[in-house]
């Protein structure tokens, strides 16, 4: 723990215990999300071990949920390809699930341990890892501050710092340096993000864009594909895509608004798909059919929404249209990820309230692939405009594809700031006998 730690008289307890994380809003506290818990591997949660640690170096990667998890893959992959072994923890089921489709065998996966003393102490105990590598805004004072103790260096990668955290942070001056300095490295999604970093007492900081522009597009079922393709026939479509609440209703309002022109089929996407039913009894209500995936519904000529209400299947909403407005942008604050629509293909709309995606949204923006629409009659207007006019439609799709392949790069830049810390465990994992190196 650091000498600027103790002279608080802080200890890594009453941290968990009582401080908030302004990174990511939240209070350090049991973090086990209702619902999103797999009771049979909640030891893990407190440390415990449910897979054998293999000889030789070892990474440690954090992801928190499933855009991170993700986004951290083709590094992953990269690690992997210089025989260091990897640990990915996560936080939820559903990115439990994709480690194991996208990775298999390539990464032990474990569920974080809860950011209190003894879980981390276990889990670091067994696993030891050379290095922590953590995506994006986790930092939980219990971890670092035990990382740091043990000299292990921690890396923050694809960083992101928004508005409101960056405020939060600066009202704990001493407390945010106090956990910054124990970084040996913050890799910055950009320019500001990287500013406020070293505001905060990171050092040494860069800067490498966005890692979820060097993702993969996201995968779907091309069978399920097909068979909604003929269902929706020759109709219009566009989708509302990982909406917050009172998004639902904007894109219901913005549907009704047009139908009698357009016969659109409108494809609503909740980012927390556990809010269907509430969703679907509110749509209802206001005299739409809604047809559900989680029911395999036909997707009839007399059906208005089409509830995306799964995980994991953004790939398959997506294709299905190329219009996509990207939710908790509108009515909530933070936006969402808009580079999954621009790469698979989508004009892209948004409210104005994007700040955790400014970077990628002023580059879209700037290249005339994403509007940005004030209010839900400014919404309907350019959905309508976009679903009757082609050659604006194609032209913001080829802008915003463009636009993502100029912005990728950030895996090779990332890579080159982690060789001072991967290239020694390199040579050690290859100097190992194989026999050893595959235990």
């Amino acid at each position: 723990m650091s000498s600027r730690m103790a002279r608080f008289g802080l200890n890594a307890y009453r941290l968990a215990g009582t401080v908030a994380s302004p990174v990511v809003g939240l209070y350090i506290t049991y973090r086990t999300a209702k619902g999103k818990e797999d009771r049979a591997r909640r030891l893990e949660r407190f440390g415990y071990p449910s897979a054998n640690r293999p000889q030789g170096p070892l990474i440690w990667f954090h992801a928190a949920s499933v855009g991170e998890t993700n986004a951290v893959i083709p590094l992953i992959r990269e690690i992997r390809r210089r025989d260091i072994h990897v640990i990915l923890t996560t936080g939820t089921i559903t990115s439990a699930k994709l480690a194991a489709e996208r990775l298999g065998q390539e990464a032990i996966h474990q569920y974080v341990p809860l950011d209190l003393k003894p879980s981390v102490s276990r889990f670091l105990d067994y696993w030891q890892p050379d290095c922590a590598i953590i995506a994006e805004s986790e930092i939980w004072p219990a971890t670092v501050l035990e990382l740091g103790r043990r000299r292990i260096p921690q890396i923050l990668i694809n960083a992101r710092m928004s508005d409101r955290s960056f405020a939060r942070w600066r009202r704990r001056p001493a407390i945010a340096e106090a956990l910054f300095e124990n970084l040996a490295l913050v890799i910055a999604q950009s320019d500001v993000d990287a500013e406020r970093f070293r505001d905060l007492g990171a050092v040494p900081v860069i800067t490498s864009g966005n890692l979820k522009v060097d993702t993969d597009a996201p995968p779907y079922d091309s069978a399920v594909f097909a068979r909604y393709k003929k269902q929706i026939g020759e109709r219009k479509t566009w989708a509302a895509i990982s909406t917050f609440d009172g998004e639902e209703n904007a894109a219901a309002i913005v549907h009704r608004a047009l139908r009698e022109r357009d016969r659109q089929l409108t494809i609503i996407v909740p980012r927390h798909p556990e809010r269907s039913d509430e969703i679907e009894a509110a749509l209802v209500k206001q005299g739409l059919k809604v047809a559900r995936r989680t029911r395999d519904d036909v997707l009839s000529a007399d059906v208005d929404i089409f509830l995306g209400d799964t995980i994991g299947e953004m790939g398959l909403y997506l294709r299905l249209t190329e219009i996509a407005f990207v939710g908790r942008s509108l009515f909530a604050e933070g936006g969402q990820n808009p580079l999954e629509p621009a790469m698979l293909g989508c004009a892209i709309l948004s409210g104005g309230h994007v700040q955790n995606f400014r970077d990628a949204y002023q580059k879209l923006a700037r290249s005339g692939s994403a509007r940005m629409v004030r209010d839900t009659e400014m919404l309907a207007k350019g959905v309508h405009y976009l679903l009757i006019n082609d050659d604006a439609r194609r032209n913001m799709i080829e802008a915003g594809i463009t636009a993502v392949h100029e912005m990728r790069g950030a895996l090779t830049a990332t890579v080159k700031g982690l060789e001072p810390y991967i290239n020694p465990l390199t040579v050690k994992a290859r100097l190992l006998p194989k026999a050893v190196a595959q235990v």
